[in-house]
């Protein structure tokens, strides 16, 4: 939305509610008539790393929701974290939030845009529902103010999720933790630790999700945020649910990824005519692998990530069909951005880390840090990613990574199930979506007002998206006009068919979505006129959001590079004098 009139629709959206079979407002209704809402969404995880989207890995709960519910083909979040979901959460775009770059930035670049803390001028969905009268809860990684020691008096809990909309919370402050020991643990406002010597972090997040669900009152809707930190890195995972996946992968990625392709094209999610992407120049074909049970491995332990993240959804959905509250429960899933490149270096045992590594297992025993070919991932003794090679695996059919703005860094699944508001089962759209509709859509089933005041005092921006819910009924959304996209440089402007996307710091890409949405033919040369078109839109963006020239004063210049890492275990495959390859 960019003007006033816009915002001006939400208000009388909730004032008409009460006449849509579908949109109730709460106070006007029964219980009945109001969906709860539950938000669920994965971190780090490609566009085909689930079953119903192309994986071989096992997700039957998520496999049942999509049945039962709805697939979105073309939805988008965020290139990255904190950026994807401070737009979430708000409905803006990450920039009118202050999200533009990492919360770790604070306070490294003077604009409001890049302040790396979520702006209170902007409102979250837990604070307009709570306004509409539902219990608001959330179980999971925050990632959108900058994380100190929890523990310390005088840390800053102004932007913590309960001062933020929230009633309840259980998660970690941080982007991310050891799975096993997490350092930065959060009750409500309160730091806490995980003692128990089986507790792993992803159990305890659906664990706490479902006791919010028992504990909700009955005679109000509820909303629910559950944001796993799975399949994030560090790789680890049981060993009972690694052995599972074990010789899966020894296949290697390029059969893996040839599979995913064909399943997505033969379930209608892609259409055959798109050619599956080349392999990321930097990998070797996997019969040139130099390390192929240690690459197996990694796949393997973050396939058990995956499967436990969906072991734990099953719980939920088992909760909420006890409480015979399932059938008006409305259920997004989602990830925060495509599937990760990030690779690891080794680190000395002692020395100062980051606060979300853990330094020993609470047991004692060192965690050894990087992605070493000689120690296999998965103990809570190891600290590893699964790279380049696995993660473009991830991001089956697409072209690069989280951080990027083709469409393998900004393309999710988007699940939706709701019985009692979604009359066709197990369908898919080819509408285009994007995670600033999710507040739009909150807005659309609940009734809820937008508010007319921020946490800060003034109106809050009004809301970017558009509602899903004329797709849940068969109809068309609304027409959105141009989506805009921009992350350490990398920029990309959607226009129906049309996209226009640049990899910093390389040249303008236009491509034909229709034709070829895994953007292997640029047609920018054709089109000069629909070139012009949306760089002048996008200028206009960028000038409205606050968007900065990449990189800014005190980009470090490992950030400011726009270069992949090439890794000593890639670096040993590569032919004698073959010069470094780059993704395009």
């Amino acid at each position: 939305m960019s003007d006033r009139r816009e915002f001006l629709k939400y208000a009388a959206l909730a004032a008409t509610a009460a006449s849509n079979p579908v949109v109730a407002k709460a106070a006007r209704v029964t219980r009945s008539r109001v969906p709860n809402i539950i938000l669920i969404v994965a971190d780090d995880m490609g566009y085909s790393d689930i079953g119903c989207y192309g994986s071989e890995i096992e997700t039957p709960n998520l496999d049942r929701l999509a049945e039962g519910g709805m697939r979105f083909a073309q939805f988008y979040n965020s290139p990255r974290c904190c950026p994807s979901r401070a737009s979430l959460l708000t409905g803006l775009y990450s920039h009118q939030a202050g999200m533009g770059m990492m919360t770790a930035d604070h306070g490294r670049y003077p604009y409001p845009a890049y302040a790396g803390d979520l702006s209170k001028e902007c409102v979250t969905i837990a604070e307009v529902l709570k306004g509409g009268g539902y219990q608001t809860f959330m179980s999971g990684k925050w990632h959108l103010t900058p994380f100190m020691d929890t523990a310390s008096p005088t840390v800053d809990k102004s932007n913590w999720p309960l001062q933020r909309g929230f009633d309840r919370y259980y998660g970690i402050i941080a982007g991310a933790a050891d799975y096993y020991n997490p350092q930065t643990l959060v009750h409500d406002n309160a730091a806490i630790s995980e003692p128990a010597a089986d507790f792993y972090f992803t159990d305890g997040i659906a664990d706490h999700a479902v006791r919010f669900i028992a504990e909700a009152d009955r005679s109000a809707p509820f909303f629910l945020y559950t944001a796993f930190n799975a399949p994030h890195w560090p790789l680890q995972a049981p060993e009972k649910a690694v052995a599972k996946y074990r010789e899966r992968y020894r296949q290697g990625w390029d059969k893996t990824r040839e599979d995913r392709h064909a399943k997505q094209v033969a379930m209608g999610l892609l259409d055959a005519k798109w050619p599956l992407t080349k392999r990321d120049p930097r990998v070797p074909a996997w019969s040139r692998a130099s390390f192929k049970d240690w690459e197996a491995e990694r796949m393997a332990v973050y396939a058990a990530q995956v499967d436990i993240l969906d072991q734990g959804i099953g719980r939920m959905v088992a909760k909420l069909e006890e409480l015979g509250e399932l059938e008006n429960t409305l259920i997004f899933f989602m990830a925060d951005n495509g599937g990760n490149f990030e690779e690891f270096g080794a680190r000395k045992k002692k020395g100062k880390r980051p606060v979300f590594m853990a330094q020993e297992t609470k047991d004692g025993r060192d965690v050894v840090v990087g992605n070493l070919p000689s120690v296999m991932p998965g103990p809570a003794t190891t600290f590893q990613s699964y790279g380049g090679p696995w993660g473009n695996v991830s991001n089956t059919p697409f072209r690069l990574y989280k951080h990027y703005a083709h469409e393998g860094g900004i393309s999710t699944p988007l699940v939706a199930h709701w019985p009692a508001g979604i009359p066709s089962h197990g369908t898919i759209s080819h509408q285009l979506g994007h995670e600033i509709d999710i507040m739009a859509t909150c807005l659309a089933v609940s009734g809820a007002t937008y508010p007319s005041k921020s946490k800060a005092g003034p109106m809050p921006p009004p809301p970017e998206g558009r509602s899903l819910l004329p797709a849940f009924q068969g109809r068309e959304i609304e027409d959105r006009g141009m989506l805009f996209w921009e992350h350490e440089g990398n920029c990309a402007v959607r226009d129906g068919k049309w996209k226009l996307v640049s990899r910093f710091p390389n040249n303008w890409e236009l491509y034909d979505m229709e034709a070829d949405r895994t953007e292997t033919d640029d047609v920018a040369d054709a089109n000069p006129e629909q070139m012009r078109r949306m760089l002048d839109a996008f200028q206009a963006w960028v000038t409205r959001v606050g968007v900065q020239p990449w990189p800014m004063p005190g980009t470090p210049h490992g950030e400011a590079s726009g270069q992949l890492p090439l890794p000593e275990y890639l670096r040993v495959d590569r032919p004698a004098g073959r010069a470094l390859a780059e993704p395009s």
